[in-house]
This record gives structure tokens, C-alpha cells and sequence, in this order.
């Protein structure tokens, strides 16, 4: 009876620790599900913040795109998509250009498209693609007199008037875009303007229109600096609709040989945004709930 008494003494207890693994195994099951579900989470935290680039690029670029208020309207969701600051150089387009040349800039947003065309030809840029467009336009006075509003759409026209009078006209005189093309203007009505009517600011668009205004005389802008400055100013637009007064604007990214601190890969990322559906439906709609009409027309290709 005392055998038989141990054995099931001893039984007995081995059915007790059986029942105890049983219990810690499923502690152990449920501690390692646990577990696995926030090294889960932990890694998709991780997955999200490395999808976002970080650092920062240099977009060196035209003051028409910083003037009108469109970089301020658009580049806060390129930052919040990717973690890149944008450090903006507003520049005319000819010194944008050679910030490129000199590697002092990751990305340009300008508008010359022969001088871009021949940035990249050189080999200072990667590759140019082509973003939105507007047009310039010429205001002036509303007394408007050289009588510009007779010539209606014909720019060269209204410059030989502007040239016959020698009725003020302020020119950017800063290699900009703008001035590109003025220059490309008055080269067409074959004249080169000189003399005290004649006013080279070496400015950007917002202050030459600010100085046209307050010396009621001419100038060349884009429609879009125009707009944002129309509700300050007593200039009007005189002369609009000619077909050279195109406005197109390039993106490029520079050439990463330039130099070790070339950000190539945060300049990719932002001509992929700028260049993206979503992007492009932002800048459709700038300025048109204020101006009934969007300031940059997107054409990305």
C-alpha cells in the first residue's frame, strides 16, 4: 500500500507541473505575440520617418516665383512630404544660372529657356523640364503717354513708341528673365535705348515695379508679380496678349560633379514633386480665388 500511496503521490505531481508548463508556455505565447505586434509598429514608425529624405536643398530661382508669393503657397507640403528645406535664393534667372555654374545651388526654377537650354548643353545641368508658364505684360501710367494702348497687343510697336517720346521706362537691367527678353524686344524693334528716359534699376521685378510707380513710367513685368503688387500700386497693364511675351519657366537639377556638397538626390526628389500631378493642381489653383485667375499656368510634360 506505501509503494502504491508514493506512486500516485508521484503522479500526482508530475500532473501538477505539466498543467504549470502548460500555463507559462501560454504566458510566453502571449508575451511573444505582444511583443511581435510592437516590434511591428517599431518598424513602421522607423519605415515612415525613413521614406521622409531629410537635409536641405538650394533652390536658387527668378524673384517672380518668390515675389508673387507662389514658393510660400507651394513648398511647405514638399518639406512635410520629404523632410527637405527648401533655402530659397531669389535671384534674377542670369545669376541663378551661375550659381549654378559655379555649384553654389542643388536645383534651379528659373525662366530663359535659350540660356537654360545652353546651361545644360554645357553641362551645368542634368536635365531641364519644363514646369508652368504666364506671360509679360507692359504697365505703365494710366495716362499712358506714348499712347501704348493703341498699339493693343503689338509690344514692339508700343516699344518704338515708348522710344520715339522718350517717355520713362525702368528696365530690370539685371540679367534676369525678364530683362532677357526685354532686351530681345527692343533688339527687335532695332533700337537701343538710351538717354535720360531710359532707367537701368539692376533690381528685381517687385522693387522696378515699385520704382515705375512712383516715377509714372513703363516696364516690363510678369503678369504674376504685376497681380500680387496690382491692389498697392496705380500702374495698369497697357499692352498684353502678343504671342512673344510667352513666359515659360524650366526646372534642372545641377550637375552633381560640381562639387561634394551637391544635394543631387534632395534636387531629384523636388523636381519629381514640383513636377507631380498633385503639385501641379497646387499651382493651377494660386491666385485664383484672389485674382480670378491663376498666376502660372503648370505644364509639366
Amino acid at each position: 500500500m506505501k509503494k502504491i500511496f508514493n506512486l500516485l503521490a508521484v503522479l500526482m505531481l508530475m500532473a501538477f507541473m505539466v498543467v504549470g508548463c502548460g500555463a507559462k508556455n501560454e504566458d510566453i505565447k502571449i508575451t511573444t505575440d505582444e511583443q511581435t505586434t510592437e516590434q511591428q509598429e517599431t518598424v513602421s514608425e522607423k519605415t515612415d520617418e525613413a521614406s521622409k529624405i531629410g537635409g536641405s536643398i538650394i533652390l536658387s530661382t527668378t524673384t517672380s516665383t518668390e515675389n508673387s508669393g507662389l514658393l510660400n503657397y507651394i513648398l511647405p507640403d514638399f518639406t512635410e512630404k520629404t523632410g527637405i528645406e527648401v533655402k530659397v535664393v531669389a535671384v534674377g534667372t542670369g545669376k541663378a544660372l551661375q550659381m549654378g555654374r559655379d555649384g553654389e545651388a542643388d536645383v534651379l526654377l528659373v525662366h530663359a529657356k535659350p540660356a537654360e537650354e545652353k546651361f545644360i548643353e554645357e553641362g551645368h545641368g542634368v536635365e531641364r523640364f519644363e514646369v508652368m508658364y504666364n506671360d509679360f505684360v507692359i504697365v505703365g501710367p494710366k495716362e499712358d503717354p506714348a499712347d501704348l494702348v493703341s498699339s493693343k497687343s503689338n509690344v514692339v510697336e508700343s516699344f518704338k513708341k515708348i522710344n520715339d517720346t522718350e517717355s520713362k521706362f525702368v528696365s530690370r537691367g539685371d540679367d534676369s528673365g525678364t530683362h532677357k527678353k526685354e532686351k530681345a524686344l527692343w533688339k527687335t524693334a532695332e533700337i537701343e535705348p538710351k538717354g535720360d528716359f531710359y532707367i537701368s534699376a539692376g533690381k528685381g521685378m517687385g522693387d522696378v515695379i515699385q520704382m515705375a510707380d512712383e516715377l509714372k513710367a513703363y516696364t516690363m513685368s510678369d503678369r504674376a508679380t504685376y497681380l500680387s503688387m496690382s491692389d498697392k500700386i496705380d500702374l495698369v497693364v497697357l499692352v498684353e496678349g502678343d504671342s512673344v511675351l510667352f513666359n515659360q519657366y524650366g526646372v534642372m537639377a545641377v550637375n552633381p560633379e560640381k562639387n561634394e556638397s551637391i544635394n543631387n538626390k534632395g534636387a531629384n526628389e523636388f523636381i519629381k514633386w514640383l513636377l507631380s500631378e498633385e503639385t501641379q493642381e497646387k499651382i493651377s489653383g494660386f491666385g485664383v480665388e484672389k485674382y480670378g485667375q491663376p498666376l502660372f499656368i503648370p505644364n509639366a510634360k
